[in-house]
């Protein structure tokens, strides 16, 4: 049995990283022990700046860095929550190499970037798709890295009982 959405907000206009990081802090505080939160977007969307605000809003010990060569990394709290657990799914071919990292999906909170199709198996999750802007000639993406900065759009819904009533 699949879990259906709850809910959708769409956020325009996340304008800078700071926006993205402020938008993760007030995610961070929804979130406890047992959350799961999926993250798709491009490189360079803000990922990872989203999920150094979720541990802000968490209170966990930083940095909150790229798990891009670890898969996983799990930062502790520093006010009696729940510890984040920072995935980056991107190198894994399916749900059986997620659970070969033994992670304590009950007992943390836990960001899968790259995540979408590989936890989706869950009772209740929240997935936030961040899209950012291409070049108007070329196609290619733009990275807030460059001039000028360009708005995000972060859609995040929220699926399964647990997020029934409690949105962002």
């Amino acid at each position: 049995m699949s879990a259906r959405p709850a809910a959708q907000v769409t956020v325009h206009h996340v304008a800078d990283p700071e926006s993205m990081h402020e938008l993760g802090v007030r995610l961070g505080a929804l979130l406890r022990a047992g959350d799961l939160l999926i993250l798709t977007g491009p490189l360079g969307a803000g990922k990872t700046t989203l999920t150094r605000g979720i541990g802000e809003g968490l209170g966990v010990r930083g940095p909150v860095q790229s798990p891009t060569f670890v898969l996983a990394r799990t930062h502790p709290s520093l006010v009696g929550g729940a510890p984040l657990v920072h995935v980056d799914a991107y190198r894994l071919a399916d749900a059986d190499e997620l659970d070969d990292l033994d992670l304590d999906f009950d007992g943390s909170v836990v960001v899968a970037e790259w995540g979408a199709g590989l936890v989706d198996t869950r009772e209740s999750w929240v997935e936030a798709v961040i899209e950012r802007p291409v070049g108007e000639d070329d196609d290619t993406e733009t990275d807030w890295s460059e001039a000028p900065i360009e708005a995000r759009t972060v859609t995040i819904t929220w699926t399964g009982p647990r997020w029934a009533e409690e949105t962002l």
